[in-house]
């Protein structure tokens, strides 16, 4: 069953009467930068017989991950109020410039994201860098580490992070309420890891004191995880660049694999990529990945 709204957006209720303003520029831009996005540069089949010269809505509401009838009824200008998340997720799917998401912000009557909030657009440059990494697992996380995007060899390594929404995208939620990890760690690693993650919310808080999103995971954290009260005591301030990591996977066994962040400059992204060493059972495990992993990965729902 096809959901009409973005996990993160309460349902609430709309405007059903389009404007001469903001609607309908919300409208004619949607449609526009839709028409104009190959599906091959965001990572989908072109397939035969396709009329449409670019995205189709059921390929953008699948990336974005909005139903195909609520996309409908904003490019139809029905409906008028998408929520910032939502306004987040599409500009990535359909890989806008940051003018190019601040103007779909404005025109939908959204606040645009300013400098004192953490940064979570990702630049067209950037996912074309996780889109040529198709040989590692990468993903790109805020300085906040929300999961933004990944390519398909993360997803087969990390498990499908697609059904992910709210707090559930973000890696220190993960860690100190969910306790979900396919990772396989010694005795000291969890520790050391839960430091960092600490570490780095309180110096992302520090660089950005007035985001609200930020703000709110902390004292979710703080109101719920009794470890990260004791980490958030500490007063760390760190950066987490590299480690080393054993993920098991089904049907294949466990991968050791080197994990480097790389920063994204002028943004404070991450760029997380796994790699292993040339030669080894690793190597040749992540190969296999590569092959068979990613078979169930594929969306059979969308048109050819």
């Amino acid at each position: 069953m096809e959901r009409e709204y973005h996990p993160d957006e309460r349902p609430r209720v709309e405007t059903e009467t389009m404007t001469d303003t903001a609607p309908n520029e919300l409208a004619v831009v949607l449609r526009a930068w839709r028409d104009r996005l190959a599906p091959e540069a965001a990572g989908m089949p072109r397939g035969t017989g396709r009329r449409a010269p670019g995205l189709r809505r059921e390929e953008l509401a699948a990336l974005a991950g909005v139903s195909v009838d609520y996309l409908v009824r904003l490019e139809q200008g029905r409906s008028t109020s998408p929520s910032p998340q939502v306004l987040a997720s599409i500009a990535r799917a359909l890989r806008l410039t940051g003018e190019e998401r601040d103007h779909l912000y404005r025109v939908a009557g959204a606040a645009v994201p300013t400098s004192a909030d953490v940064p979570r657009h990702l630049s067209p440059s950037i996912q074309r860098i996780v889109d040529r990494l198709g040989d590692t697992p990468a993903a790109v996380f805020s300085a906040t580490w929300d999961l933004i995007s990944w390519n398909p060899l993360w997803a087969a390594l990390q498990g499908d992070p697609s059904g992910y929404s709210g707090n559930s995208a973000n890696l220190a939620w993960r860690v100190f309420l969910a306790g979900e990890s396919p990772v396989i760690q010694s005795a000291d690693e969890p520790d050391a890891f839960e430091h960092d993650l600490a570490a780095e919310l309180r110096s992302a808080a520090g660089r950005y004191p007035e985001d609200a999103q930020l703000a709110a995971l902390i004292a979710t954290l703080l109101e719920s995880s009794p470890r990260f009260v004791e980490l958030w005591a500490h007063a760390r301030v760190a950066t987490h660049l590299s480690s080393r990591k054993i993920i098991t996977v089904d049907g294949i066994g466990p991968i050791t694999l080197d994990c480097d962040v790389l920063m994204a400059p002028g943004s404070d992204l991450r760029v997380v990529v796994y790699t292993a060493e040339p030669g080894t059972t690793d190597a040749a495990r992540l190969d296999l990945l590569r092959v068979a992993g990613l078979q169930s990965l594929v969306p059979d729902s969308l048109p050819a």
